[in-house]
C-alpha cells in the first residue's frame, strides 16, 4: 500500500487553463477523507477510496458552473498522476507532488 496521506500540490489541465489546488488525504484502510482547497474554493472529500496506490474521489463544484468532478489518481512515491472527469466536458489530466 502506498503512503498516500498528507497534502498534495495538484494541477488540473482544464480548458480554462491550469487549475491548482491542495489535496489533503487522511486514509483509513481502504477509504480516505480530506479536502481540496484552491481557486475552486474549499471542498470536503468525505468518502474517498484507497485501492493500493490508487485514489478515487468525487467533488461538487459551483464555479464556473455546478458540476460533479470524478477524480482518479495513482500515487508513486512523492508524485500523483491521474484524470479528472468533468461530466459532459470530458477528462483532464491531474498531476501533483507531495507538499
Amino acid at each position: 500500500m502506498a503512503d498516500v496521506d498528507g497534502k498534495w500540490n495538484c494541477t488540473v489541465d482544464s480548458p480554462m487553463g491550469e487549475q491548482e489546488f491542495v489535496l489533503t488525504v487522511n486514509s483509513n484502510g481502504d477509504s480516505f477523507s480530506g479536502s481540496a482547497d484552491g481557486n475552486i474554493g474549499s471542498k470536503d472529500i468525505p468518502e474517498g477510496v484507497v485501492d493500493g496506490n490508487d485514489l478515487a474521489w468525487t467533488m461538487q463544484i459551483s464555479k464556473p458552473m455546478p458540476l460533479t468532478l470524478t477524480c482518479k489518481a495513482t500515487v508513486s512515491g512523492d508524485t500523483l498522476e491521474g484524470k479528472v472527469k468533468a461530466g459532459i466536458f470530458g477528462s483532464f489530466p491531474i498531476r501533483g507532488t507531495r507538499a
